[in-house]
């Protein structure tokens, strides 16, 4: 995670004119007005037809270009009418859109993108470039869908076993500039393997976890005074807990992947809440 990054660094939207889209980008237009950060629009046009097109093709890539630039023309008028002094610029790239969009939000703040565009099929919760760019992104990637609420709790999962340090930090950033309560949930489901290894009962375990979560926001909660933080710890598997405590909080924070062999794959929990929570949610890479 790159805290430190200067305040010119942008939160970068991707947009391909679905209504997912348009979601997203006015979330990332609240959000860079809030965090006074400028807003970059990206639009992406395919890669083979537009880069590498036959002669026969070449209208056709020239017609998908202008349609693009008609697109963000209308995305920047729409930001700039209700969130008039933003300072805001538009990409039109090419390639396949998760390329596009790692190398235009190399060193942005943040991206910001629907949970399905154009592309994808009304049964799916989540299009084939969000969980790419959930997967694969450098930077903490916000997965917008429909029914965000604006205001509640920022909502955090943790497991403090692990490296928790850049997620409690995104997290902690975001309810300070919210002004919002930061709940963070530790879900465990393994009373068997507790009671095994001498703890007395459920009442001990879930004590000690608590001890656990709160050494971890320790630090961060004397860098955070003004953020009102509660811990749960929750019997309950993690993405059935988190999920249902998405539903009346304006964000849900966790950390990206586990790293197996040579390609990033989605851990299984910040897998399922992407399919599941209701309300945006950050991943948020370890580093």
């Amino acid at each position: 995670m790159k805290w430190g990054i200067p305040l010119s660094a942008p939160i970068v939207a991707g947009t391909d004119g679905s209504d997912g889209s348009a979601r997203a980008l006015d979330w990332a237009a609240a959000e860079a007005t809030l965090r006074e950060r400028p807003l970059k629009i990206v639009h992406t046009v395919g890669g083979r037809p537009y880069e590498k097109a036959p002669v026969a093709r070449d209208e056709a890539a020239a017609s998908m270009a202008r349609a693009g630039r008609m697109l963000l023309g209308a995305a920047v008028e729409h930001v700039q009418e209700r969130w008039p002094g933003l300072a805001t610029t538009t990409t039109l790239a090419s390639g396949e859109p998760w390329r596009a969009l790692s190398a235009q939000s190399e060193e942005a703040f943040e991206l910001v993108l629907g949970s399905r565009g154009q592309g994808g099929f009304a049964g799916l919760a989540l299009g084939s470039t969000s969980l790419r760019m959930a997967e694969r992104s450098t930077i903490p990637v916000v997965i917008v869908r429909e029914g965000a609420f604006d205001d509640g709790d920022i909502l955090v999962g943790v497991d403090p076993v692990r490296d928790v340090g850049a997620i409690l930090d995104y997290a902690f950033d975001a309810a300070e500039s919210h002004h919002a309560r930061l709940r963070v949930v530790h879900a465990w489901q393994t009373l068997a393997t507790f009671i095994a290894a001498g703890y007395a009962d459920a009442e001990q375990i879930e004590a000690e976890l608590r001890k656990e979560v709160m050494a971890a926001c320790r630090p961060l909660r004397r860098r955070h005074r003004e953020v009102d933080v509660v811990v749960d710890i929750v019997l309950e598997h993690p993405v059935a807990a988190l999920s249902k405590a998405s539903r009346t909080a304006r964000l849900l924070v966790v950390g990206a992947h586990d790293w197996r062999w040579s390609s990033p794959q989605l851990g299984s929990v910040s897998h399922g809440v992407l399919h599941h929570a209701q309300c945006p949610v950050a991943i948020v890479p370890a580093c």
